[in-house]
């Protein structure tokens, strides 16, 4: 009944074996890739003719994390899977990129890539294995992908490049501080496709070694792939490229030097304006079979591509006048919205962002359900990209893939400088409004996030810059690195390579390209280069701020922390949490605290805060015997006084030890809610607190023996 394919071997420390035959017949290709215990199913379907007048290619490619993968059950009301999650989008994104610019040019038709997370041990991380078995799936399933690729993660910790590393390793922030990197890199046998990273502050050499160290681990599952097509894989699909060399000729004919003269403009929107003029002036030339032809889209786009790059390769000026190297002006403000808590106006050329920065407390940081567990986050980055950002009208809607991978980016620049959360307890929220925008936005995310924190107080250890770098890729082997591309260099290049960082080194790399894959020399000249135009732009954002300030906003919240014994946090809270909310209204402020015993109290107002600190020192502090305190009678009895003299603590002043006479009675001299001064003699036997006020001065609050100074 089943024709079972599966290939297996021993990759670092885990076993990796791929499998089809068994499950989801019907698809075009359905592989179930599996490391450790994590397994990954991978499932393709494409049409076999394209939409009529399609032209461009579409390819989806979705991720799906099932809870019952780590034998959990989704929260929410309706307990399942709803709309996707970060990571899940994220997920589909690292899959996308490196295999769209694998398939076949001219190819048009629908591409359907699902992969669905079976099973998770928590160990190995699925965004690998589903990578892997996206590749496989496309591999045996006749679709003319010029692949296999595969990807590897890759870790660094004390100098020495891990294979794979355990989901708990990567977890810097909360479980392993000695790790310094988390590089994902995926490519074909011969080059590398994709590279995707957070980091802490590696050298460029350190960088460049970890992605040769990747692309090296990964070359043996390319083998195991093409070992699995060899016994699996279907018949090719018949599909020729087509040939619109007729049609460009036309196009080039009819319009080459008007498009010529539209991209020697420099302004955006004028080049956009005279680039949409020389296509309507194309157009009118064709006739109407040309103008109905699908390859039209290509054609238009090769003469401009043919413009853009033939004038760099030639040794010429870019679009916009600049040499390779060279960095668009900057401009950097702080500190321009008066009621937010930071802020900050980057502006690159005709790239601009609006940062602003916003401290809360910890009912702010943000829960996330995952696989491996729920955890917190105290630090999130969000960018927005409406449309008139690039003089466009369009539908405005929630966060895309786009604007979820953008802000994911500039978030992994900016998370390796943060301050720990134990000496800055504030949960961090940055947004990144990018008001406009000629290539490299989320650059400019990064640029204006580092200026924005610093201007709300947040200690950054370093400021952060990013670049975007691009490239021209002759067919000759002749190539051009450009420093900070523009929008036209990024759609018609080659590569989209960004790197973010400090001055000591690299937090943020991610590379996309187009072709077949770039070499390790062309790797390194655009890390070089990355490096000197990261420190130009460090330097022009130091004319506005280099360091965070040392005050907060007015409108910012103060949180003072404070540490109790775990075996006081039942006291502090209370019964049904009735403590903790006396505690919040009498005080005004923010109460927060954790398993660890570790109480954040926030509030705008200090005295506030005072308050409340008061309030949870009076439960959880000890008195100590010798000292003298101030209190009050709270009842008088035949052989007594019961003085309130420690928070809600209550002693006993025997009769004997209100003065230094003879008394018949206490109320002689003593009325309940008098104020006394009274000293801690100790406990009995009983733990019952005894106090003295007979050898405490009664005017000073001066032990009369010792002249102490009181304790209040």
């Amino acid at each position: 009944m089943f024709d079972i394919v599966t290939k297996s071997m021993q990759w670092g420390d885990e076993t990796l074996t791929l499998e089809t035959g068994k499950v989801a017949r019907q698809a075009d290709g359905s592989v179930i890739a599996t490391l450790g215990e994590t397994s990954v199913m991978a499932n393709v379907t494409f049409a076999k003719s394209p939409k009529p007048g399609q032209d461009f290619f579409p390819l989806t490619v979705h991720y799906q994390e099932k809870y019952y993968a780590a034998g959990k059950i989704p929260g929410g009301f309706f307990k399942r899977e709803a709309r996707p999650t970060e990571k899940e989008t994220l997920t589909a994104r690292l899959i996308d990129r490196p295999i769209r610019p694998l398939f076949v040019p001219g190819f048009k038709h629908e591409v359907l890539v699902m992969c669905t997370v079976l099973s998770h041990d928590l160990v190995n991380d699925p965004d690998i294995v589903a990578m892997i078995a996206a590749s496989a799936a496309l591999t045996i399933s006749g679709a003319p992908f010029m692949g296999p690729i595969a990807c590897a993660r890759v870790g660094f910790v004390d100098g020495e490049y891990v294979l794979n590393p355990s989901v708990d390793d990567m977890d810097r922030l909360r479980n392993n501080p000695e790790q310094r990197l988390d590089l994902v890199v995926a490519g074909t046998r011969d080059a590398v496709m994709m590279v995707e990273s957070e980091a802490y502050e590696l050298s460029e050499a350190e960088m460049l070694g970890a992605v040769t160290f990747a692309h090296d681990a990964l070359k043996p599952v390319v083998d195991l792939i093409i070992d699995l097509a060899e016994d699996a894989a279907k018949e090719p699909f018949d599909f020729q490229a087509p040939d619109y060399s007729d049609l460009y000729a036309a196009v080039k004919a009819a319009g080459e030097a008007q498009m010529r003269d539209a991209f020697a403009i420099t302004d955006k929107q004028e080049r956009t304006t005279a680039i949409a003029a020389a296509r309507e002036a194309i157009l009118a030339t064709l006739t109407d079979e040309q103008r109905e032809d699908s390859n039209l889209g290509s054609a238009l786009k090769k003469l401009e591509s043919s413009i853009l790059r033939g004038g760099i390769i030639s040794g010429g000026a870019r679009i916009d006048g600049r040499a390779r190297d060279q960095v668009r002006p900057i401009v950097s403000e702080v500190g321009i919205l008066p009621r937010t808590h930071g802020s900050a106006l980057f502006t690159r050329g005709e790239t601009q962002g609006l940062v602003v920065t916003t401290l809360g407390t910890g009912d702010d940081e943000q829960m996330i359900d995952a696989l491996q567990g729920t955890y917190r986050s105290n630090f999130l980055l969000h960018y927005n990209f409406p449309p008139y950002s690039v003089g466009e009208v369009g539908r405005v809607s929630g966060p895309g893939r786009r604007e979820i991978g953008h802000g994911k980016l500039a978030w992994r620049a900016l998370q390796a400088v943060l301050p720990p959360a134990t000496e800055f307890p504030y949960t961090i929220r940055v947004v990144s409004e990018i008001t406009e925008s000629n290539g490299s936005s989320s650059m400019a995310s990064v640029c204006g996030g580092s200026l924005s924190m610093m201007d709300a107080g947040v200690p950054l250890s370093a400021p952060v810059a990013g670049v975007a770098m691009g490239l021209i890729l002759e067919e000759d082997g002749q190539f051009a690195v450009l420093t900070d591309i523009l929008g036209d260099e990024d759609h018609l290049g080659d590569m989209d390579f960004k790197v973010a960082g400090t001055e000591n080194g690299i937090t943020s790399l991610q590379m996309d390209i187009k072709v077949a894959g770039i070499t390790p020399e062309i790797m390194e000249q655009a890390l070089a280069q990355a490096k000197d135009g990261r420190m130009h732009i460090l330097g022009e954002m130091s004319k506005a701020l280099s360091a965070g300030r040392s005050e907060f906003s007015a409108h910012a919240p103060r949180i003072e922390t404070m540490t109790v014994p775990t075996d006081k946090i039942r006291e502090v809270i209370g019964s049904g949490g009735k403590v903790i909310r006396e505690i919040v209204e009498v005080s005004g402020a923010k109460v927060d605290i954790n398993d660890d015993g570790v109480i954040k109290i926030a509030s705008a107002n200090a005295e506030a805060i005072q308050k409340a600190y008061d309030m949870i020192y009076s439960i959880v502090a000890e008195p100590e015997e010798g000292k003298i305190y101030k209190g009050k009678v709270v009842k008088i009895v035949d052989f007594g006084a019961f003085v309130n003299f420690f928070g809600k603590r209550d002693g006993l002043v025997h009769v004997s030890q209100i003065e230094n006479r003879r008394l018949n009675h206490p109320s002689d001299v003593l009325t309940e809610g008098q104020e006394v001064w009274v000293k801690l003699l100790g406990f009995d036997d009983r733990g019952k607190v005894r106090l003295s006020m007979k050898i405490v001065d009664q005017e000073t609050g001066l032990d009369a023996q010792k002249s102490e100074e009181p304790a209040d």
